[in-house]
This record gives C-alpha cells, structure tokens and sequence, in this order.
C-alpha cells in the first residue's frame, strides 16, 4: 500500500515523539547527578545508560509481546518481534509497526529510569542491572497489556492516556520498594532518628535536567495521541500550565514554610505538574490542568516530608513525584475529565459526571500499585538475601564512582 501524506505526516510526528521520550533519559540523568553527590555521578549516568540498553533488549525480546500480543492475562506472540513486517503502512493514517515498536520502548526505558534516583548512592551496579531487566521485560510491559494493551482494565473502564499511572507510578512504586528494602544513606537520620539534609552537588544539573524532562514531554503527552491532528495543541496547553502550577505552588509552599524558594523543590513542582496532568491531558480543560497541577505541587512537598519522617531515603523525590502524583494523576481523571473530551458517557465527578469513572480510575491505581510494588519488593528482597542489593559502608563512603566503575565522575576528584 502506498503511504499518504497523512500516513507521512503521523509516522514521522510519532518517530520524533519516540526521540524526544529517549532524550527524556539525559533529563534523568542530570536531575539524579545534581541531586546527589559528586562521588557517585559516574554511577548514576552509567545506571542511567544501562536502564536504556538493557530496556532495549529487553523489551525488543519480551516485553513488547508481553504487553502487545494477543492472549489472556499477558501477551503470547511477538517475542522478538516475530511475525511483525515493520515497514508496512497500515493505511488510514496509521503507524508503521516499526514506529510504534520504537515509540513504545522509549516509554518502557522511561518507566525502568525513574528508580535510579530513589536507591542512588548505595546500590550495587549488578543489582540494579538485574531490576532494570526485570521492569522492562515483565513487570511494565504486563500491566501495560492490561491498559493499553487492551486488556481486563482497559476493560472495565480505567483510563490513562500518557501514562500517569502506568509508566509513572509503576516506577515510582518500584522505586519504593526499591529504597525501603536497601535503607536509607549513612549519615541520613542522625541519632535521634530525624532526618538531615545531604546536599546535592550541582543545583544547575538539576534545573536543567529538569528543562530537558519539560522538553521532552512533549513527546510524551501530545505523542500518546498516536497522530499529529488537532488534538495535539491542546495536550501540549494542558501540559504547559499543569507544569507551570506545579513549580509556582511548589516555590510558593517552600516560601512561606522555610523562609525562602527553594530551587530543587521547585523544580520537582514542576515534575510533579507534568506527571499530575499526563494520565488527564487529552481529556481535561486547560482551567483543570492548572488545579491539577497545583495540586501536584502540593502534594510533592508533603509527600517528600512524609517519606523523609517515616526514614525512606529518596534522594531525589522519585517516590513522590512519580508514584504518588502518578497516581493523584489517574484520580484526577475520574475527577477532572470534561463531558465529550474523554470519549466515554462517564466524565468526571466534580463536572458532573457521577462517580463511575473515579471508581474505574480507582482500581486501576490499586491495581498497579498491588502488581509493581509487590513484584519489585520481592525482587529486591530476594537481591538484598543474596548480597546483590547494597554496597559495603567502606564502598559508600568513598563513592560509587571509584567503588563500583574504578573511575571518578569528575577528573579532579582523582587529585584529592
């Protein structure tokens, strides 16, 4: 079949949306490093590498049947991509197979990256490897299979268009796991049991990493629509403001609280925004994305303190940010989504809507944390039994850097 100029037009919008997903990965990185210290910068860049590289693999074996193949409660063809013919135009503005299998495993990669910052400073590099296999090859790409995958939730009626839920929360759920089995840093809780601040090096990595994870959105939010039509402006408005509310009530809590702005809570305000609005953004007004994301906002804040209080060390707020907004994000669905834009006869309860949506959307929040959390406790747990999981005092106390790659993150360090 000869391609159209619409058949062009989505499949090259969707292959630079996939681009953009996969940049997401330098934003990580750069978030983790600044919020952490200079010894272990080399680590987190190399974890950060390997999330991508394993999660190619692994989705290109496994996971993209398990989350896309036909069969009951996963997927049981395409392993390795068999049978699938990636060049051939479906026709009606479609996707290439080809495009959609590389759109795809940019979100998967995505999911496996967002635990790195939680466990950062004391993990063993081969027990991370071994997580980020696991994510990549079964632990998202099942509950993927359920949701967009078109399966029993999908089903019953829960929605998530950009993966509020199913790429965030389930990296933030595991990266919970994830910090309560390998403890918190030396140093982190002081004798009498409160927490301290351990600075991170570089506030300006941060920022920016933060401004390549807004950028790369873009390909997240407004690629999910799987087309380059008329929706795609009004994802990338929703967007924009549910992000820009979250780092406004973000600075202004941090503020009026702690006496002054603080930059690295704002920044994880804007994140905060962006992963709020991401399971709505298609299907709320751009008013709601603005309450949505001043809502996630908030709650990053009190999130952060609470898992701080409770002594699960999250060095960059990963816990908070993507599982928890993650999952307000799907709620406020069921809350927020506007009659005729969700493409459903349920809408959101404070519209009018009743509750039949929230209630789906519920479940399915359930769901996912009951799935991610209870398999990524059970794989760290098992890394934690057989020494793969923390690195010695001895090693973390020097840095990762040295420890686990025998190379400092910055030159100088070496002539300390």
């Amino acid at each position: 079949m000869e391609p159209t100029g619409v058949d062009l037009v989505n499949n090259l919008w969707i292959f630079i949306a996939a681009v953009l997903v996969i940049f997401m990965q330098a934003g990580f990185m750069l978030v983790e490093a600044g919020l952490t210290r200079g010894k272990n910068v080399a680590n987190i860049c190399m974890k950060n590498m390997m999330d991508f590289c394993l999660g190619a693999i692994a989705f290109f074996a496994v996971g993209y049947a398990f989350m896309y193949g036909s069969g009951g409660i996963i997927g049981t063809e395409m392993f390795f991509l068999s049978g699938v013919d990636l060049a051939v135009f479906p026709g009606d503005g479609g996707l290439l197979p080809g495009v959609d299998f590389f759109f795809q495993l940019a979100f998967a990669a995505a999911a496996a990256t967002i635990v790195s910052g939680a466990v950062a400073e004391r993990t063993k590099f081969v027990g991370y490897m071994l997580y980020s296999l696991a994510i990549t090859a079964f632990i998202y790409p099942v509950f993927g299979h359920w949701t967009w995958g078109g399966g029993w939730l999908a089903e019953m009626g829960f929605h998530d268009f950009a993966g509020s839920t199913i790429v965030h929360s389930t990296g933030g759920w595991a990266a919970l796991a994830g910090a309560m089995l390998i403890g918190p840093r030396i140093g982190k809780y002081g004798p009498d049991g409160k927490p301290r601040a351990i600075p991170g090096h570089s506030i300006p990595f941060a920022i920016v990493g933060v401004v390549v994870l807004l950028i790369g959105w873009y390909g997240f939010n407004p690629g999910s629509e799987l087309a380059f039509d008329g929706a795609v402006p009004g994802i990338a408005i929703t967007t924009t403001l549910s992000a820009a509310a979250g780092g406004l009530v973000a600075m202004i809590i941090t503020w009026i609280l702690g006496g002054k702005p603080d930059v690295a809570m704002t920044g994880n305000g804007v994140l905060a925004g962006l992963v709020g609005i991401t399971a709505g953004c298609a299907w709320v007004d751009p008013w709601a994305a603005i309450v949505i994301g001043s809502i996630a906002g908030a709650l990053v804040y009190f999130s952060v303190l609470f898992f701080d209080r409770i002594k699960i060390d999250d060095p960059v707020g990963a816990v908070s940010v993507h599982g928890v907004c993650g999952a307000f994000g799907s709620l406020a669905v069921g809350l927020f989504a506007s009659e005729g834009l969700i493409g459903s006869s349920d809408y959101g309860l404070l519209l009018g809507g009743g509750a039949g949506l929230l209630m789906d959307q519920i479940v399915g929040i359930v769901v996912n944390f009951l799935w991610v959390f209870g398999l990524a406790f059970a794989l760290f747990f098992a890394l934690k039994s057989m020494n793969m999981l923390r690195v010695s005092e001895e090693e973390e106390l020097e840095g990762l850097d040295i420890a686990e790659h025998g190379v400092p993150g910055y030159g100088e360090a070496a002539l300390a």
